[in-house]
């Protein structure tokens, strides 16, 4: 077919049942009429003729051990590569020639394949019809994942009394627990666990607590709205001030930390604050360069320290609400297409892809074994069980075929 002086991409959908629809690529740029023939453009395989994709399929022969005779694997850990995106294919068959996807076993197949061999085995196998769900290894829904926070609300019935509505303490002596980063708040739990800090009644509530408890709790109060303690602070604010100085190097200014493993000071309960002090102090709570600092406190010292970071305004942490499996999905499908099923030939569909498959490829890319900034960033605060979830919503989802023409542009 004679191309125009210029072209865009156009992509022709096609349902697995059959049914065709037509639309422009998002991701669509214009295209020379007559592609790079270039070693390393990764669009010839978009390209590629029906003599060339006869040509990758007997090239592949030696693939079906792992892929499976119509790139559908049956192999656990290795992916279906029928009807992926064929520029992906070939950028990623590279990769693997260059060494840089970490997989010994790949960089073997490939070594000695020429540049062309490479394009013409990505035109193939993108030529395929795609795996179906039914082939990706069984993949079922995930577990329904509770919402941490609500999950966190939940376990803090037994706190309130104590520590009151949200974590902002109403009574003397026991701490506020809103504005608290989850890692120090957690840290503290472990610390009345392992009897590091002395308390009998706090030791005895924690002990049914797990990790996951600890995890949501310490979430939950995390992002309530932070407040001072409603309870009073005898002391001299402008004194502890002054003497305050001494301690913005770790706990910040006004009392708001910047350091997770340093609490935030700003609206704690006074007569908490002081026995904290003076636990120190007299070692029964262990920590040296607390210890070191406040043995040069008096009482009335700690007093008005007490009273000046009880005055000041706590901050909210600089923590996120974990986002559900549909609005990771959302993002997801940004690059990737409605249900995983990308229209960019550069960038691979996930629909009916292999579950553990997908587990493995998004740990890697949070490991940095896999090199790709775009996907390091998306992926480094999914927690497992997001991972999980993810890769079987992908699995289990319905993959479509893309066929990338060249039509006039005018």
């Amino acid at each position: 077919m004679k191309r125009n002086t210029r072209t865009l991409l156009l992509v022709a959908g096609i349902l697995a049942g059959g049914a065709t629809g037509t639309g422009y690529s998002p991701g669509a740029t214009a295209q020379s009429a007559k592609p790079k023939s270039g070693e390393g453009d990764d669009l010839r395989a978009v390209y590629a003729t029906a003599a060339d994709v006869a040509e990758g399929r007997r090239v592949t022969e030696s693939c079906s051990r792992c892929h499976g005779p119509n790139g559908i694997s049956t192999t656990k850990g290795v992916p279906n590569v029928a009807g992926q995106r064929p520029a992906y294919l070939y950028a990623k068959l590279r990769a693997y020639q260059a060494g840089t996807r970490g997989d010994h076993a790949m960089e073997g197949a490939v070594k000695f394949l020429s540049d062309e061999a490479l394009v013409k085995v990505a035109a193939y196998y993108a030529s395929l019809e795609p795996a179906q769900p039914l082939a990706t290894g069984g993949a079922k829904a995930a577990p329904a994942r509770p919402d941490p926070v609500a999950a966190g609300k939940a376990a803090t019935a037994g706190c309130a009394g104590c520590h009151g509505e949200g974590g902002i303490s109403k009574t003397p002596g026991m701490p506020s627990l809103v504005g608290l980063d989850p890692k120090y708040f957690a840290a503290a739990i472990n610390a009345y666990r392992s009897g590091q800090r002395k308390h009998d009644i706090m030791k005895s509530l924690i002990a049914a607590l797990s990790d996951a408890d600890v995890k949501n709790i310490a979430l939950y109060y995390a992002l309530q709205k932070p407040a001072r303690a409603q309870t009073p602070a005898p002391g001299d604010q402008a004194a502890g001030k002054t003497a305050a100085a001494a301690c913005a190097g770790c706990h910040g200014d006004q009392g708001v930390s910047g350091n997770p493993a340093n609490p935030s000071l700003a609206g704690q309960d006074a007569q908490y604050f002081a026995s904290a002090l003076r636990a120190y102090k007299d070692g029964s709570r262990k920590d040296e360069t607390m210890k070191g600092l406040a043995a040069a406190l008096n009482d009335r010292a700690i007093r008005d320290l007490a009273a000046y970071y009880a005055a000041q305004q706590p901050q909210p942490p600089k923590v996120e609400k974990p986002l559900t499996t549909a609005e990771w999905v959302q993002r997801c499908d940004r690059c990737h297409g409605v249900n995983g099923n990308s229209t960019d030939p550069r960038t691979p569909a996930l629909a009916a892809q292999r579950v553990e498959y997908l587990v493995k490829g998004l740990r890697a890319y949070q490991t940095g074994a896999r090199k790709d900034s775009v996907m390091a960033a998306m992926s480094t605060s999914l927690a497992d069980a997001d991972v999980e979830a993810l890769a079987a919503y992908y699995a289990r989802q319905r993959a479509r075929a893309f066929v990338y023409v060249t039509v006039p542009y005018k």
